[in-house]
């Protein structure tokens, strides 16, 4: 008998996996004897604060702590996430119906399309965009719409460029402002607009809002809900891991719409336990010292961080848009002074950056067609190893060895 293939076809949809991939290329570097800075996948390197770390030992040792946590959610997370939501957006939510938790947003964002969605139906998602965004439709087996993402209009989507019959088809919209990829921001006005948008079609909106609390120069991005009646129309996904430092942790919760809060709950039902009951425990203590100011911002490291690695980039003669939002900086290719040929992908410099001056980036592509030309860099090292950085990149740029 013929070994049958032990491998499904959706999974071709999903394309390699470019975390996966730069991975590689790290090894490739270290056992070529490069000292490697890492500046690809956006993993905070700050632990939790002190109080946090110490919430969480604490609860890790009560012997109650290893049941089944329940896939909801505590009551107690729950109504700290709504309690929060209320301090900091002015959203007034029901822990009961309009809240969920996760493990991670991207545990919701993986899923979502699952319990939404009927064969036929159609997702718009952003381009470029984060890649679990396209993933979660491949898995669910949904057709995309890939709305272009371009500098020349801030990165924001024109819904007036839509087809008519793609939002006939379309069950939802996903918008992620703060973005990863292109680090841009959007105001209330944009998101009213969104809802009207919603409204007139009948189409969700989805808002991944993981970066609420990483943005620069006074900015304090809005939630979609603060949006008279959006709540009607929009859901949002809020994590932990960027704004808290608990990325590890896996902790985050999705908000709004109560039909879509359940749907996505009763799918979850069926599939996980939920986040470890001392998670919630830390997540609760995270929340309660924010809304008493005693948090330390993330935002001042990450602004502090963005300055000095911006300015010393020009100097090494690359000179990039400073990033308003978020922990990364996302870059048009410069210009080879050694000189490249045009066939030289944002990937295939990627990966000489690495091979030559182990520096690790994302290249552009690996969030969509419209990421050509562009590199991501993660701010996920101290001042000195992004100096370092810079230098190693002018290195790569003149063709110095």
């Amino acid at each position: 008998m013929t070994k049958k293939v032990w491998r499904a076809d959706r999974l071709s949809r999903l394309g390699s996996s470019i975390f996966a991939e730069v991975a590689n290329w790290k090894h490739e570097a270290v056992q070529a004897g490069l000292a490697v800075i890492d500046l690809s996948i956006g993993s905070p390197d700050k632990p939790p604060s002190e109080r946090v770390r110490q919430v969480l030992a604490d609860a890790a040792l009560r012997p109650d702590a290893y049941r089944y946590p329940g896939t909801k959610g505590t009551r107690a997370y729950l109504g700290k996430a709504a309690e929060w939501m209320n301090h900091r957006f002015g959203v007034k939510l029901d822990p009961d119906t309009e809240l969920v938790s996760l493990m991670g947003s991207q545990d919701g964002l993986g899923h979502l399309a699952l319990a939404l969605c009927n064969p036929g139906d159609v997702a718009l998602i952003p381009n470029p965009g984060y890649p679990v965004y396209a993933a979660g439709l491949a898995v669910a087996g949904i057709d995309p719409y890939l709305m272009p993402l371009r500098p020349e209009h801030g990165y924001l989507p024109d819904f007036e460029a839509i087809p008519h019959e793609v939002w006939q088809r379309a069950k939802f919209m996903l918008l992620n402002y703060p973005s990863n990829p292109v680090s841009a921001v959007a105001d209330l006005a944009f998101f009213t607009k969104a809802v009207e948008t919603a409204k007139q079609h009948g189409v969700l909106i989805v808002h991944d809002l993981a970066y609420s609390e990483m943005a620069f120069d006074g900015c304090r991005p809005p939630s979609i809900l603060e949006v008279p009646g959006a709540i009607d129309y929009a859901v949002e996904f809020h994590s932990m891991s960027k704004s808290f430092n608990l990325a590890g942790g896996r902790i985050g919760f999705f908000a709004g719409n109560r039909d879509v809060v359940s749907a996505l709950g009763e799918l979850k039902a069926n599939i996980d336990y939920g986040v470890f009951l001392p998670v919630q425990e830390a997540a609760i203590a995270a929340l309660s010292d924010d809304m008493a100011g005693v948090h330390q911002p993330v935002s001042h490291i990450y602004e502090k961080r963005r300055d000095l690695f911006i300015e010393a980039l020009a100097a090494e003669g690359w000179i990039v848009p400073k990033p308003s939002a978020t922990m990364f900086v996302w870059a048009q290719l410069p210009k080879m002074e050694w000189g490249l040929s045009e066939d030289w992908t944002s990937r295939r410099i990627s990966r000489e950056m690495l091979r030559m001056q182990g520096v690790a980036v994302i290249p552009g592509d690996a969030f969509g067609s419209e990421g050509e030309g562009f590199v991501r860099i993660a701010l996920v090292e101290d001042e000195s190893k992004l100096l370092e950085a810079a230098s190693r990149i002018g290195k790569f740029i003149r063709g110095e060895q």
